[in-house]
């Protein structure tokens, strides 16, 4: 089974690699959510659901219902947490 958004850690980041283009509003397309993409979990709200992302630098929430029919590849888990300490 692929990885989906909805799988992803605080800080994780991951590509976009698929979905099924009818179950994601058109609006996330417009804001860059494409296979090819960087996606970073920034937040997850109180009763984990929406999720708050970084895409591409878009920030924007998605709902968990829609995060689980995006695929993604992880790049490193924790990375940007990583980062914010060493730029401190």
């Amino acid at each position: 089974m692929q990885p989906t958004i909805a799988s992803l850690k605080k800080g994780d980041l991951a590509i976009i690699k698929d979905f099924d283009v009818e179950s994601i509003p058109l609006k996330l397309l417009e804001m860059g959510c494409l296979p090819g993409n960087t996606v970073e979990l920034i937040q997850i709200a109180p009763f984990g659901d929406p999720l708050y992302l970084n895409i591409n630098g878009s920030h924007l929430a998605i709902r968990m219902e829609t995060a689980r029919e995006i695929e993604i590849e992880m790049i490193n888990q924790k990375k940007s947490a990583t980062m914010k300490k060493r730029t401190l």
